[in-house]
């Protein structure tokens, strides 16, 4: 049975027990809103840890000012029913005054983690201030609360996840980080709790996403085309009927730009349909 956990002292005394038994412990963080994403990744902890733990966190210190923190899904019941489903042990999900107790959020009284402005300043974190140092600083208090052996993250997410590998590159945190395929519908639609927000037209409109992602691999790896000029008049125009935000070619170590497609390259693109923001990516070979 998975054990539903709200506060920060019980989950201690559980990792304690963990920890004074010998167990590893995975750790998942999520926002909820669980779908077979999130599932993959808990599957995945579960085969490689003796516990796993998934926390559920609408994580306001992420979120700007014009953005869905309040109508962002939280679907509790049901999350927990599906982590228990695959084996779980505890689904922690506190609440923010209990996350962050004594402090008043969005001003000077919280310590944040301030990953280097150089891998903030580029693809999401243009168009999301702030964002990624609230990722940073709610991951950092997740790993240190759960004593975690390893950490389960989406490629989804391709710049969350350099960042945090870099943040426990550099803050010397004793922890594994294990990088996760993107998950994908049947439609090809990237997976993401915000793809809820879509109506039916709108889910076909934003296959343009994974239409385009597939089809700049292939022109990359069977037409062996490689001028970044013309791969994103390519993009553009599969893209056409969404409000793109970006569409970048980038080096996945520091995130810089790249003219020509070489080994490590990540594709990334931001796009809003029907006002939802949507990303995916894939990374390329020469």
């Amino acid at each position: 049975m998975t054990l539903l956990i709200k506060t920060i002292k019980e989950l201690k005394e559980k990792v304690k027990e963990y920890k004074k038994e010998g167990l590893t412990i995975g750790l998942v963080p999520t926002m909820g809103a669980l779908h077979r994403g999130h599932f993959s990744l808990i599957e995945k902890a579960v085969s490689q840890n003796n516990r796993t733990i998934v926390s559920v966190f609408v994580n306001p210190t992420q979120f700007g000012p014009n953005e869905d923190y309040d109508k962002y899904p939280r679907t509790l019941k049901e999350d927990l029913q599906g982590a228990e489903k695959i084996g779980a042990d505890i689904v922690f999900s506190p609440s923010p005054d209990e996350m962050y107790a004594g402090c008043t959020l969005n001003n000077n009284y919280l310590t944040y983690v301030a990953p280097p402005y150089e891998y903030i300043n580029k693809l999401c974190g243009k168009s999301r201030p702030n964002h990624f140092d609230g990722v940073a600083t709610v991951v950092t208090k997740l790993f240190n609360l759960s004593e975690a052996d390893n950490a389960y993250f989406g490629m989804k997410d391709a710049q969350q996840l350099l960042i945090i590998r870099k943040m426990v590159k550099d803050l010397n945190m004793n922890i594994n980080i294990v990088p996760c395929p993107i998950v994908r519908e049947d439609s090809g639609l990237a997976m993401s709790s915000r793809n809820n927000y879509l109506s039916q037209n709108g889910r076909k409109t934003a296959l343009a996403l994974s239409k385009t992602i597939f089809t700049v691999e292939n022109l990359v790896k069977n037409g062996n085309i490689k001028d970044v000029r013309y791969l994103t008049d390519v993009a553009l125009k599969l893209l056409e009927d969404t409000e793109v935000e970006y569409i970048e070619f980038v080096d996945y170590d520091n995130l810089e730009n790249v003219s020509t497609i070489k080994n490590n390259t990540l594709f990334a693109i931001a796009a809003r349909v029907e006002g939802v923001r949507l990303i995916d990516n894939i990374l390329l070979e020469e």
